[in-house]
């Protein structure tokens, strides 16, 4: 693959906090690698403000390596840039071309604040999964691996939707807002095996409430959410969400 350098134009939105108006800013960057990630170039950006005394552009970022979903960004009117199943830590320069001019902004939400610049507050997924994304165990020794049998299929679909890294492009995609594909993995993914079996009905019913309660859309099925999501997470959970809650409010006492 050839390598090449570039020159290029970024529009970054910044905001101080979240009680402060926003606005877009124009920064200019040179010699930019084509082999360099999306993030290593705003890097080489905040290095020049920095040097420059300027304020760095604040942004998400742990692993880099498309396994946290920290690096959320949306770039040119897409969360995590034009590259199909692909993070923005993964995302590479050789997407873009000499002269290109790209514009970053954060996560547009209600539910999901800004913090600053392109950092936005995602605490209302952790206060999902509170609700009820988890299983209850015996706590000692780990069972052996077998000990409970698995059908492949549903081994299969439970991996897939475990695949969910909670980065939020979902809610940043859908025109609603929605976080009906985020709650419809964590939601699947435990009740497709045993061991999640004891909190099935209250987990659909608990999950759903706290997201109606953080505030987040509802879902209208334009599958925007799995045209972005960057592990490729199938609208196919929301049915089984659906099913899910629907089995919960019929089986109620």
């Amino acid at each position: 693959m050839e390598h090449y350098t570039m020159n290029l134009t970024l529009k970054i939105w910044r905001q101080p906090n979240t009680q402060s108006p926003g606005r877009f800013e124009t920064y200019p960057v040179s010699n930019i690698s084509s082999e360099m990630s999306f993030l290593e170039m705003i890097d080489v950006l905040n290095e020049q403000l920095i040097k420059d005394g300027k304020e760095p552009v604040a942004f998400d970022h742990d692993c880099r390596e498309g396994i946290c979903g920290m690096c959320s960004m949306y770039i040119n009117g897409r969360p995590h840039g034009p590259w199909q199943n692909n993070t923005t830590c993964q995302l590479h320069m050789r997407a873009y071309q000499d002269g290109d001019t790209i514009t970053i902004e954060p996560w547009r939400a209600n539910s999901f604040p800004v913090i600053k610049d392109l950092m936005v507050d995602r605490s209302a997924f952790d206060r999902i999964i509170q609700a009820g994304g988890y299983i209850s165990v015996n706590t000692g020794s780990a069972v052996d691996a077998n000990a409970i049998a698995v059908e492949k299929d549903n081994a299969d679909a439970a991996f897939a939707a475990a695949a969910c890294i909670g980065c939020g492009a979902c809610v940043a995609a859908c025109k609603n807002s929605s976080a009906m594909l985020f709650v419809s993995a964590k939601v699947s993914h435990l009740a497709l095996l045993p061991q999640g079996s004891p909190e099935r009905k209250s987990r659909a019913v608990n999950m759903v409430a706290q997201m109606d309660k953080e505030g987040f859309g509802a879902c209208t099925n334009t599958g925007a959410c799995e045209a972005v999501c960057p592990k490729g997470i199938s609208i196919e959970n929301i049915a089984r969400l659906n099913r899910e809650y629907m089995m919960a409010g019929l089986s109620a006492d």
